[in-house]
């Protein structure tokens, strides 16, 4: 019992970690780095990182080609749009802001799994839901009373909305491989379709960065937040429901906001706590141990 809770547990909360430091991150890469850029170079390392991973493993990498189309359904929402998405919404909006309305997203993933999937809300997974939409709810509050969402949380939420049907997409078609083949591929398949948007909106890249800030942000970005903690985001989709593995994301946010404020200077409101507590509290609701039926 104690032992399968810890199996499931973790890697949620390596995750929450890994990408929540991550928000920082990619805002301070984009202080010298376009959007379509940084993205492109990012999941492009990151997809090199995890081919080399399983080069040196010797582990298969091989897709069945009837499962391609589905891998790439997925690879779009979860990677292209999800990223280029938020990297644009955190030029227009606060990171710690952009963190909280992107993850409306667990509310997205359970509501499609229901639709597509089939899967069943059980009361913990309710409860846990509830507590994460009144947590989002009080950190979206002070947007709301200025009586207009920036483009920039609206990029977000749109964001959120991509990573949602991604996730529900790769549950419900999933693709006969490792879960370090999948991560790959869906790096590899958002690189170039980023890169596409890049040449058309960017054009090729004019310079380097020259901040040292810049640089171990982006190796942060590409080696942790890309290459291990998809590896591991893929991992959990393949072996848990979609909307439990969406929940328990709840995390991330608390994280990121919280780094956010500590890295980039962001100052909290009473909202923010509010919000903050009840997103821990959902995030430990969805991932306690179920109640063994047998005893």
């Amino acid at each position: 019992m104690q032992k399968r809770f810890l199996a499931g547990a973790l890697p949620a909360l390596a995750l929450g970690v890994l990408w929540g430091f991550n928000w920082p991150a990619v805002k301070t890469i984009l202080v010298e780095i376009p959007p379509w850029t940084a993205r492109t170079a990012g999941l492009a390392c990151g997809a090199a990182t995890l081919f080399a991973i399983a080069a040196l493993r010797g582990d298969s990498l091989r897709i069945p080609r009837a499962h391609w189309p589905r891998l790439f359904a997925a690879a779009f929402c979860t990677i292209a749009a999800f990223n280029i998405l938020v990297a644009y919404a955190q030029l227009g909006a606060p990171t710690s802001r952009v963190t909280i309305v992107t993850f409306m997203m667990p509310i997205w993933a359970t509501i499609l799994a229901a639709l597509i999937i089939g899967e069943r809300i059980d009361r913990p997974r309710a409860f846990g839901l509830a507590l994460g939409v009144a947590g989002l709810a009080a950190l979206s509050a002070p947007l709301w009373r200025l009586g207009a969402l920036p483009l920039g949380v609206v990029l977000a939420l749109f964001g959120g909305m991509a990573w949602a049907l991604g996730t529900v997409v790769a549950k419900r078609w999933p693709v006969a491989a490792s879960s370090l083949a999948v991560a790959a591929w869906q790096l590899a398949i958002g690189a170039a379709v980023v890169a596409v948007g890049m040449a058309f909106v960017e054009g090729l890249p004019r310079a380097w960065p020259t901040r040292p800030q810049t640089w171990l942000a982006f190796a942060y970005h590409v080696a942790l937040a890309q290459a291990l903690a998809y590896w591991l985001w893929f991992a959990v989709v393949a072996r848990r429901p979609a909307s439990v593995a969406a929940i328990g994301t709840l995390i991330i946010p608390v994280v990121g906001f919280l780094s956010s404020m500590a890295l980039l200077g962001e100052t909290p409101t009473l909202a923010d706590a509010m919000g903050l507590t009840l997103i821990t509290a959902a995030a430990a609701t969805v991932l306690a141990p179920a109640r063994d039926a047998s005893s």
